[in-house]
């Protein structure tokens, strides 16, 4: 492991705006906020909005600058990642933003049943090949909805075709409400301040000429939910995640 590396995770276990608790302490002894960010871990008590699978954490830091009205957590289980946005929030002295570092799977744990208002979930990796590891899957949404208050919204942000389209079958098959369905944001002039803050991996979809998609909707809190056909869908000709950027063109 790179000396850069090591320094940036000693720095995470410094960062007050930054919670770290590895599973095996969270199967021992639970976490001790759960049910209480408002109060213990944010100064001020404001609607709850988390960003799963944060990255550097550029969404979440871009929410909280420009919305004092609510509170922001950055997930991701990436400690060099997340150490970007966990810096400048350090740095800024940002009152309303928190990382934790933890893996999605887990984050019921961390968040009592309606604790949570809305969630943001930007440019994920589409998993074509594994619908239960796709973060919009019927196995995502149930995990969500323990935590989310009825009606609670989720935003996909996304620049894959196949990932953008599968969701929206998900969505209509289940009958959600929704609120925003737009294949193309910037083009089709949709980019307000919220939507339009840009992470480093979107900026590099937008340089190679990819239309960034929102949708917007809102989950109910009970019901079963049920798989679309996906079959059909064509597969993205490229690979969108956060770890790599290859274009196969």
């Amino acid at each position: 492991m790179g000396k850069n590396k090591l320094k940036k995770f000693a720095d995470m276990e410094c960062f007050e705006c930054v919670l770290q608790y590895p599973r095996e302490e969270l199967i021992k002894n639970g976490f001790p906020y759960r049910g209480e960010w408002n109060g213990a871990l944010f100064k001020e008590s404001r609607p709850i909005v988390l960003e799963l699978g944060c990255g550097r954490g550029e969404y979440t830091v871009g929410l909280a600058e420009s919305d004092h009205s609510r509170n922001f957590v950055g997930i991701d289980i990436k400690g060099a990642r997340m150490w970007a946005g966990a810096r400048q929030v350090e740095e800024r002295d940002i009152d309303n933003a928190r990382f934790l570092r933890c893996e999605i799977e887990n984050i019921e744990h961390f968040f009592a049943p309606g604790e949570v208002d809305e969630l943001w979930i930007t440019f994920p990796d589409p998993q074509m090949q594994k619908v239960r590891k796709r973060l919009t899957s019927t196995r995502f949404l149930n995990l969500y909805r323990r935590m989310l208050k009825p009606g609670g919204l989720v935003n996909l942000k996304t620049d894959s075709p196949f990932l953008y389209e599968y969701t929206r079958r998900l969505v209509r098959l289940n009958g959600f409400e929704v609120l925003t369905d737009c294949d193309d944001i910037y083009g089709k002039g949709l980019a307000d301040p919220e939507r339009s803050i840009k992470t480093y991996y979107e900026q590099q979809w937008l340089g190679r000429g990819k239309q960034i998609k929102l949708l917007q909707f809102r989950l109910p809190a009970d019901g079963d939910l049920q798989e679309p056909e996906a079959d059909d869908i064509p597969k993205d000709d490229y690979r969108s995640t956060k770890g790599r950027s290859v274009i196969n063109e």
